[in-house]
């Protein structure tokens, strides 16, 4: 897989950069430390990459939790 445009990724992560930046963090910390990857063939890649290719095929998503009234 290629290069991921960055439209694509902010669709995903709710339209915020900064959102995307911590979901892409978490998601690379897990993977980090052994959890198994969503996405095939990125064996030699950082952690951050196979990461950001997660949440560009749709396997990583970020959701709004609602405020408590």
């Amino acid at each position: 897989m290629g290069y991921e445009g960055r439209e694509k990724l902010l669709d995903k992560s709710l339209g915020s950069i900064y959102k995307l930046v911590i979901l892409a963090s978490k998601r690379a910390l897990e993977i980090a430390e052994g959890q198994p990857k969503l996405v095939e063939g990125f064996s030699t890649a950082k952690p951050s990459t196979i990461a950001l290719h997660e949440i560009a095929e749709g396997k990583i998503e970020a959701r709004k939790i609602k405020a408590k009234e």
